[in-house]
């Protein structure tokens, strides 16, 4: 191998360093074509990422409830809970201000009509049934006084009248037998003027006393009946009196089992009571009825006479709708179910119990089971499920009527359509999904 000298270098080294243009042309247009290159590919990219469909969410066909869309007779139905009450409930309250002496009998016993609950003491109501009572009895011993003066009055009168009437009678024969012997001349004229005279004057003055008589009869009865009314108000007051003392022993009123002794709180021993206080509550267990609470959405068509069916957890009763409460409490309308039976074992009052109302029978209508968060003759997005039940797709849905069991379909859905009725809002941002 030849060895290469130092001109051979020089001219090397002299060639090496001669300028090529077109060489950096061309590595600088590789390098724009590459970097161009790059950008297409990522615009592309992103083009054909954000036309990919998101991934569809797959779920267990047996973790949701699903039901058919079928064509027929539907129960229109409500339903709420309540409890038992009785029908006839009594309470039973004060009739004057009192300090609580007693409590003969607790909450929970049967008790008659007449039994005593609770006694009361007043000191000022004694002392006023014992004036009411003075009072009358003074009033009728003056009765017994006037009554004694007045027929002594009338016995004087009667007494004068009488001997007016006889003192007339003898003036009178007297003037009549003047009058005859003046006829034969043997009295004179003036002597049987003045028999005549005597007689008249006694006729007079016994008209006069007999007029006097039935006046004073008259007044007699006047003032009887005066002293009558001033009687009977002595009386009225003292019956009074008395009853609102004999009242200071409260009772039962009914037959039935007490329920309840106070009103906010227990009643206690040395309690001072109000006038209207309530004492004590009185229930008669014999016969219930059902109070219901509905949902104020679902009582609009709830009437009258209504079937219903109330569950007591030991059995059930028929019964009908007989009070529809006109006012909203708490979202709820009280409705008050009577029973047309008797009530199951174990019914007693405040147990709570389920009432179902049926309002109408719907036929030929379509219907479902009730979705989820439905709400009557609203609009709602379900989950329809399709032809080959490998996916469902949201659709929206008129609803009707809705009752316990179903809800009527206005819109949107056929018969045998197979809809989801469980809750969907965990994929409100999908329009379809996969079923396992």
């Amino acid at each position: 191998m030849s060895r290469i000298g130092t001109a051979d270098k020089e001219l090397i080294e002299d060639i090496m360093d001669i300028a090529r243009p077109d060489l950096a042309r061309k590595k600088e247009r590789r390098r724009i074509l590459a970097v161009f290159g790059g950008l297409s590919s990522l615009a592309l990219l992103s083009v054909v990422l954000t036309r990919l469909k998101p991934a569809l969410p797959t779920i267990e066909r047996s973790s949701v409830w699903m039901d058919t869309v079928k064509r027929g007779s539907l129960l229109y139905e409500v339903r709420g809970n309540g409890t038992l009450v009785p029908e006839e409930i009594r309470w039973i309250a004060a009739s004057s201000v009192g300090r609580v002496d007693r409590i003969l009998l607790l909450p929970g016993v049967a008790v008659e009509a007449d039994t005593v609950l609770v006694e009361l003491s007043n000191p000022e109501l004694e002392q006023d049934a014992l004036e009411a009572e003075t009072a009358l009895q003074t009033a009728e011993a003056e009765m017994e006084k006037l009554k004694v003066q007045l027929e002594s009055d009338r016995l004087t009168e009667e007494s004068t009248v009488a001997g007016l009437r006889s003192d007339l009678a003898q003036a009178k024969l007297e003037a009549e037998a003047d009058e005859t012997l003046l006829k034969d001349g043997l009295v004179p004229s003036l002597t049987a003027k003045r028999s005549r005279s005597k007689a008249d004057e006694l006729e007079a003055q016994y008209a006069l006393e007999q007029k006097r008589l039935e006046i004073s009869t008259k007044s007699t009865e006047s003032q009887l009946t005066v002293k009558r009314v001033e009687i009977e108000k002595c009386h009225k007051q003292y019956d009074l009196k008395k009853r609102l003392l004999d009242a200071l022993k409260i009772r039962a009123g009914i037959r039935g089992v007490l329920q309840q002794l106070g009103d906010e709180t227990p009643l206690q021993v040395g309690q001072h009571l109000a006038l209207g206080a309530n004492i004590a509550r009185i229930a008669n267990p014999s016969k219930l009825k059902a109070e219901i609470k509905i949902p104020e959405m679902q009582a609009k068509d709830i009437q009258q006479g209504q079937s219903s069916v109330i569950d007591t957890r030991n059995g059930v009763a028929n019964g009908h709708v007989t009070r529809v409460d006109p006012g909203v409490h708490e979202g709820t309308v009280a409705v008050d179910i009577a029973f047309d039976g008797p009530l199951p074992k174990g019914a007693r009052p405040d147990l709570t119990v389920d009432g179902t109302i049926t309002i109408e029978r719907l036929d030929d209508v379509l219907f479902v089971g009730r979705p989820v968060n439905s709400r009557a003759e609203g609009k709602i997005d379900l989950f329809k499920v399709t032809g080959t039940g490998q996916e469902a797709v949201r659709i929206p849905v008129q609803l009707g009527r809705s009752s316990i069991s179903g809800v009527e379909i206005k819109e949107g859905l056929q018969v045998n359509d197979r809809i989801i009725l469980s809750d969907m809002s965990q994929w409100d941002g999908y329009q379809r999904i996969k079923l396992n």
